[in-house]
């Protein structure tokens, strides 16, 4: 199954990496690294991970305080928004239903 990002989840999962690399050189590219290493598991398994709310589960990062938001689709599993966990939590919802 493969994995789609939202463009706005594309935009977050960069800017993110950029504040880290900004904070330490390097540290953006370990986000880079723990997000794609979540992946394979993602395509496998999507239900494996809670719901979050309605049809959307939630994919927590082991090391940074971000989760993958997401909707398991047919064909593909679509990433909604990559989102930090401590930030106004409910800002993606408006986001679904929107691939």
């Amino acid at each position: 199954m493969r994995v789609l990002f939202s463009p706005e989840a594309r935009a977050e999962f960069e800017d993110a990496a950029r504040y880290y690399d900004e904070q330490r050189q390097g540290l953006g590219d370990e986000l880079r690294r723990e997000i794609r290493n979540f992946l394979p598991q993602l395509r496998r398994s999507p239900l494996t991970f809670p719901v979050e709310r309605g049809d959307i589960r939630r994919l927590i990062l082991a090391r940074f305080p971000y989760k993958l938001l997401y909707s398991v689709e047919p064909d593909y599993v679509y990433v909604i928004a990559v989102a930090h966990r401590r930030r106004s939590p409910d800002y993606w919802i408006d986001r679904i239903g929107s691939p």
